[in-house]
Formats: structure tokens, C-alpha cells, sequence
């Protein structure tokens, strides 16, 4: 291994020794990614043996290993290797099969992950591994905490859309907080890019007859709803090929509506559903993600039928509104409750049959508030906003296209009081949920506590960062990433008997144990002049109230390079497909206080056993790229 190592770095000897600078350039050129408050460290312990500012190819080789060669992984591939130098194909199937549980491995995985990972051509042509090669692999994607076969589409898309969770964000167009915010364009484009599926819009009337994008009543910025369509037009599909849901929060008047229906229309164009996907809507269940790929749904109240829209869709509808009724038009999906006066004249139902007896419609010309343009209701499809009154007015009322928004804290009373009705509505109808307008730094709630019943579309601010949003992101890092998880049978079978309070035949339990071994280049305390921090690591559950868990390791003083805890911390989960796990870093500052370092929150069901590595996730949820724990993790 010494030629190969010399070879690769010579070069960059080759007038003369190296300082700092061109260290880090090596190292990058070799693909290890370091921290420079742990490599200046290093640095400076090796010059510690000589004077002057620069290093000679030992020193640097001493520098690689102090980073790379991690005694953690030494200790693993000595146990396996016979002469503590190479790792034969048999002794890494072994390790393959025993250690890292791959049962169904076999000699072609070991060769394959010998030629994917062993830099040393003599040692790969030898179908063997050396150190080097067994450290490439640890530290790959395929020795993740997070499952590989999870970071692709794997779950059935072929069910109805209310039969997944949804990824959803609550004022897509805020960057900050509620009051006085900037409303931004770059709102949409990161929730989008982050595979969010549903988003919200809040519009009203704007000068020059162009709707704008706002937080009513507040000094929030105000951006243009034709800016919003041109950027959701642009990145809708990029990080995800189903369907995008606008969820229409409408304040304004019909005659911008209608500006409204012209933009979505025409700018969206073929990506926009207009009408039910083959003509025909099924009036017993809803279209899936699969079959309404690449496809804009637009979330807003709707007059009449599909069917009265389709009949108009063949005639010129301009200056046609309709009056919502009393019972239709209360703040419904209202976080701020300023919903428009309300007038009405004639009766909804009278209405309705003036219009079918005279097909074409005449021209109305007098328009009122609380009513909607026809060219914006006829875009609404499978996603129709209807007020909810309770469980039983929807089971006996509500159609399977018709979604219901409820705020945070009528939903957790339903929650409290009851969740098996709530189970047996989320089982049939979109049901979104949306922070109470009283939060306005923007803060979050738990999305936890309406996932266990169902939600589907439990929307969060995502431009505030936190524990709420770190279960979202590790939520929708499932099924590749794609805003659409599949939800528990229990929670998609309409007779089911599943409560989170009573778990009862649904529990399939799960012991989890994860014996966290070390951490490695974990980001120094910001109280820390060189490269420290005292760090400890909470692993908590999150699920159903009898999975909540939270465990903590002991402190590692002073070690913010290489801490090792070698503890082991046993879970016993009831219902792991509901759970997430949340791994959180932090530095003790003092008894009482204590500095966030990183975190990585997953899927319990997405765990791989083995020996892993976990990812560390900044506050803002960005991956820090040097940064990771060490673990164990062993289920049955």
C-alpha cells in the first residue's frame, strides 16, 4: 500500500514540501472530506515535531491517517482479516453476511464491492481488500443508517391519493416569520425542490388587475401570482414526478380570480388538470399519484359538480360568478379569519337550475364579494376545499374529491377526543392541517401527533428550522425522496379499529438496540478557539404516545475529532411503521445549557443493520460533508 500511497501524492511534492493550503488541496484531490478546524489541528500537531509552516510527504502521511484511518474500523477489519493487512473475498462475504446482516450476499457482492471501493490495483487485482479499501466502504453510502432501497421509488403508487402522506408546506411565500417577513419567490422554489407536494398560496387583489401573493393584513412583501405559476411551472417536477396540489388560500375578487384561472392555464398549460383523467370521474375513489404524474392540481372552493364544469368547459364562460352559500364560504381555510362579507341573493340550488336550463350561460355583468368566478371553480377537480363541520355531517355528506383543512388546535382536540372517527374520515378524505395563525414567528407544531391518525397533508412552515421540521425532511427522505409515502394498512382500511392511544392487534413490536460507538470531525463548539467540544448524543423516538423515547449518551470531554461512547441503547417500539428516530449532537456547554451540533432524523422502518454510519444535518437541515456518528444497530 506504501507505492500507492506515494504515487498518488508525489506529484504534489515534487518541488518541495507542502503547507496548509496545499494539504487541503490534496486531501481533496484524494476525496476525504475533512474539517479545517480538525485539520488545522492536525496540522499543527505534526509541525509541533519541527519548526517552520510546511510538511514533508511523512508528515502528510501522518496527517492522512490521523484522519482517516479511524481505529474504530481497524478494530472491525483485523477481526476478519487473518494477517491484518487484506481481507480475502471469503473474509469480506463473511463480514458482509455476519456483520452488516446483507444475508442474501454472495462471492459476486463481495467482488463488487471490492472493485467498487479498493483504490490499490494490485491488492483488486488479487481480489482482495486492504485497509484503504475497507475504510472506502465504511464510509459509503451503502454503510448509511438510512436503507438504500428507501432512497428510491419502492412503495405501490397505484393507490388513491388519500392513502399517502404528503409532504405540504404552510406559506410557501414567507422566508421568515408572519408579520414582517419578505414574501419570496425562492419560497416556492425550495419547498419544490425539496419534494414538497403541496403549497400553499395566498392571493388577493393586487393594482393594474394582477393578484398578488401575500400575508393578508401584514407587512409581509408582496410577489406576484403569475411569478408564483412561472416558478412553480419551472421546478414542480424537478426533484419529484407527481403531482403538485396549489393550495388556494383565495381572497380575491372574481374579476381577478379570473386573471387567476387565465395564468394557471396558460402558463402551466398541459402540466395544469382541468378535467377528471379519462373524462369520467369515479365517484368512489381518487385518482393515485402514479396515474396523475407531471399533473398541477389546483385546492380551492368549487361550485356545482365536476360534471356541470366539464358541460361548461365547451362554452365561453367570461364574467361568470357564482355565490357561495353561507355554510360554503366560511373561513374554512383561514389561519388569519378574515374571510370576505358575505351577500347573497338567490338561493345556491335555484341557481343551479336556472343554469341547466339555460345552457349557455348568460352574461352576468354585477359582481358581489364571497363569490367565485366560474373559469377559477372549473379548474378544481379531485381536490374541492369544503368546510369541515364534523365526522359524521362528512360520512354522511362528503365526497371522496372534497378536502377538508382543519387548524392545529381543533385537530388535536379531534385528536384527544376522537381519533377513531378522525381515523375513519382520514381513511376516505384528504385531510390538511395548518399551523394555528397565532404563531407568528412562524414556529411550528409536531407533525407527529396528526400523522398517527392519518393526515395526509400536514403542512409546515418550512423556512423555519427545528426538531418539527427535521421529522418532516427525515419523514419524506422515504420512497426516494418523492413527497408521497405510502400510509400504514391500518391507517388506509376503512374498517379499521387502530387508535395511537390503543394500538391493540396493530402493533407488530420491535426491539431496537443501537450501540453508539464514536463520532468523527464533529463541527467544534462555537465557544471552542481550536478544534473542541464537549459533545453528547440524545437518540430519541417518535410515534405513537407509548413509542415516545428519548435516551442520552454520557459526555465526551474535550473531543470534537474522535469521541467514542460505546454505549448501547435498547428501544422497544409497538408501532415502528409510524416511527421516527432522531439522533441529535449537541455540546454541554454547562449543566444547563447546551449547543446544537447536528442531528439526523429517519424512518424507524428505514434503519439498516449493521455497522453504519450516520450523516449530521445542520439546523438549516444542510449536510455538514465531515461529520458523522459511528453505530450499531440491531432490530428483531
Amino acid at each position: 500500500s506504501h507505492t500507492w500511497f506515494w504515487n498518488i501524492i508525489q506529484n504534489d511534492f515534487k518541488t518541495g514540501n507542502i503547507d496548509l493550503e496545499g494539504c487541503m488541496r490534496l486531501l481533496e484531490k484524494m476525496q476525504i472530506p475533512f474539517d479545517e478546524d480538525h485539520l488545522k489541528h492536525i496540522f499543527k500537531r505534526t509541525l509541533d515535531k519541527h519548526t517552520g509552516d510546511i510538511i514533508s510527504m511523512d508528515d502528510f502521511r501522518a496527517i492522512y491517517r490521523a484522519l482517516v484511518h479511524r481505529p474504530e474500523y481497524e478494530e472491525l477489519f483485523k477481526a476478519y482479516s487473518s494477517d491484518g493487512r487484506i481481507l480475502t473475498d471469503t473474509q469480506l462475504l463473511k463480514f458482509l453476511v455476519k456483520e452488516q446482516f446483507q444475508a442474501e450476499a454472495d462471492e459476486t457482492t463481495a467482488l463488487e464491492t471490492i472493485m467498487k471501493y479498493e483504490p490499490i490495483d494490485d491488492v483488486r487485482k488479487k481480489r482482495q481488500m486492504s485497509f484503504e479499501g475497507f475504510i472506502r466502504y465504511m464510509r459509503s453510502d451503502e454503510c448509511s443508517i438510512f436503507k438504500s432501497q428507501h432512497r428510491t421509488i419502492y412503495q405501490d403508487m397505484n393507490q388513491p391519493l388519500c392513502d399517502y402522506f404528503i409532504s405540504s408546506s404552510h406559506n410557501t411565500y414567507l422566508i421568515s416569520d408572519q408579520l414582517m417577513g419578505p414574501s419570496h419567490l425562492w419560497g416556492y422554489t425550495s419547498a419544490l425542490l425539496k419534494g414538497c407536494r403541496c403549497l400553499e398560496i395566498d392571493c388577493w387583489d393586487g393594482t393594474n388587475n394582477e393578484p398578488i401573493v401575500y400575508h393578508g393584513h401584514t407587512l409581509t412583501s408582496k410577489i406576484p401570482f403569475r411569478s408564483v405559476i412561472h416558478v412553480i411551472d419551472k421546478y414542480a417536477f424537478m426533484s419529484s414526478a407527481y403531482p403538485v396540489i396549489l393550495s388556494l388560500e383565495n381572497h380575491c375578487s372574481p374579476k381577478q380570480q379570473e386573471v387567476m384561472a387565465h395564468y394557471l392555464k396558460n402558463i402551466l398549460g398541459e402540466k395544469l388538470l382541468s378535467s377528471p383523467i379519462g373524462g369520467e370521474v369515479d365517484m368512489t375513489r381518487l385518482p393515485s399519484p402514479e396515474v396523475l404524474k407531471f399533473k398541477v392540481l389546483v385546492k380551492n372552493k368549487k361550485i356545482g359538480t365536476i360534471e356541470e364544469s366539464m358541460l361548461r368547459m365547451d362554452y365561453d364562460n367570461h364574467g361568470e360568478t357564482e355565490e357561495l352559500s353561507d355554510s360554503d364560504f366560511l373561513s374554512e381555510d383561514e389561519d388569519t379569519d378574515d374571510t370576505l362579507p358575505l351577500q347573497q341573493s338567490k338561493s345556491h340550488t335555484k341557481r343551479r337550475a336556472d343554469r341547466r336550463s339555460s345552457l349557455p350561460p348568460k352574461k352576468k355583468s354585477k359582481v358581489k364579494k364571497g363569490k367565485i368566478a366560474l373559469a377559477l371553480s372549473d379548474l378544481v377537480v379531485y381536490t374541492k376545499s369544503q368546510k369541515f363541520v364534523s365526522f359524521e355531517h362528512s360520512l354522511t355528506n362528503q365526497m371522496v374529491y372534497e378536502n377538508n383543512s382543519i387548524g392545529e388546535t381543533q385537530a388535536r382536540k379531534l385528536v384527544r377526543h376522537s381519533a377513531k372517527e378522525f381515523i375513519s374520515h382520514t381513511t376516505r378524505f384528504i385531510t390538511r392541517i395548518y399551523p394555528k395563525g397565532t404563531r407568528m414567528s412562524s414556529s411550528n407544531y409536531n407533525p407527529q401527533e396528526f400523522w398517527n391518525v392519518g393526515c395526509q397533508m400536514v403542512a409546515l412552515n418550512f423556512q423555519t428550522p427545528g426538531p418539527q421540521m427535521e421529522l418532516q425532511d427525515g419523514k419524506f427522505m422515504d420512497n426516494g425522496g418523492c413527497g408521497y409515502v405510502l400510509k400504514p394498512g391500518f391507517l388506509r382500511d376503512r374498517n379499521t379499529t387502530f387508535t395511537p392511544q390503543n394500538v391493540g392487534g396493530y402493533s407488530k413490536p420491535m426491539s431496537l438496540s443501537i450501540r453508539l460507538i464514536s463520532g468523527h470531525q464533529l463541527p467544534p463548539s462555537s465557544l471552542s478557539k481550536t478544534n473542541k467540544a464537549d459533545p453528547k448524543v440524545q437518540i430519541e423516538i417518535f410515534g405513537v404516545p407509548e413509542d415516545q423515547a428519548r435516551k442520552k449518551s454520557s459526555v465526551v470531554k474535550s473531543n470534537a475529532l474522535s469521541p467514542r461512547w460505546n454505549e448501547t441503547f435498547s428501544f422497544n417500539i409497538q408501532v415502528p411503521e409510524l416511527a421516527m428516530i432522531r439522533f441529535c449532537v449537541e455540546d454541554e456547554v454547562s449543566v444547563v445549557n447546551n449547543e446544537f451540533l447536528g442531528q439526523y432524523t429517519l424512518p424507524v422502518m428505514s434503519l439498516n443493520t449493521g455497522y453504519r454510519n450516520i450523516p449530521l444535518l445542520s439546523k438549516e437541515g444542510i449536510k455538514l460533508e465531515s461529520a458523522s456518528l459511528f453505530a450499531h444497530v440491531w432490530y428483531y
